[in-house]
């Protein structure tokens, strides 16, 4: 009966913090009613037994995704008022658009071959990290790397489009300096007493 209760509370508040996360005005209370829709979703998945999986959403989509969401929304200067007038115009194809991806989802779905079942081993004997790392390397191991790319191209693409070129600053170049040979380092010059060295 605690686990119902459990599970029906952590759906509610669940569903009302991502309702929340998209109607929300400020940017700000959606990152922070996104977190919370995280911890929701971290404890379902603990009342489902898979605390690995929990665990793994709390210290990575919160402690890091939804953090640095919040950090990069509250240090960008954006007029949101500016920024919200002609939204309304694009309602009508962001539905279309979100509409057909959700009929793409469900028809992928049901042409999607299905794995072929493997052994089922006691529960007793695999835990829930090595049961999770069975199936990820095992079956799921080509999408998994594929991610893992997708994810570096998305860090490499983000450096390119951040990086600036700016002139007028001094910058250090290591190979300049050790090509360097004496007579371009040293400069010997012979002076005489009570005259001094002018520099020409």
């Amino acid at each position: 009966m605690i686990g119902v209760i459990a599970f029906y509370a952590f759906a509610v508040v669940l569903i009302l913090s991502s309702l929340m996360v998209i109607t929300a005005k400020n940017p700000v209370h959606s990152v922070l009613f996104l977190i919370l829709a995280f911890f929701n979703a971290a404890g379902l998945f603990v009342l489902l037994g898979a605390e690995f999986v929990a665990m793994i959403l709390v210290i990575v989509y919160v402690g890091a995704v939804a953090v640095l969401f919040l950090f990069v929304v509250m240090m960008l200067d954006i007029d949101f008022v500016k920024l919200r007038k002609g939204a309304k115009q694009f309602a009508p194809l962001g539905a279309f658009v979100g509409i057909a991806l959700l009929a793409e989802l469900v028809m992928l779905y049901q042409v999607w071959p299905k794995p072929p079942a493997l052994p089922t081993p006691d529960i007793l004997d695999v835990d829930n990290t090595k049961a999770l790392g069975n199936v990820l390397y095992t079956q799921y191991v080509f999408p998994f790397q594929v991610s893992g790319l997708i994810l570096l191209v998305a860090m490499i693409g983000a450096i390119v489009l951040t990086l600036r070129s700016r002139t007028g600053v001094l910058r250090q170049r290591v190979g300049t300096q050790v090509e360097r040979t004496q007579a371009e380092s040293m400069d010997i010059q012979k002076v005489s007493v009570g005259t001094g060295v002018s520099n020409v």
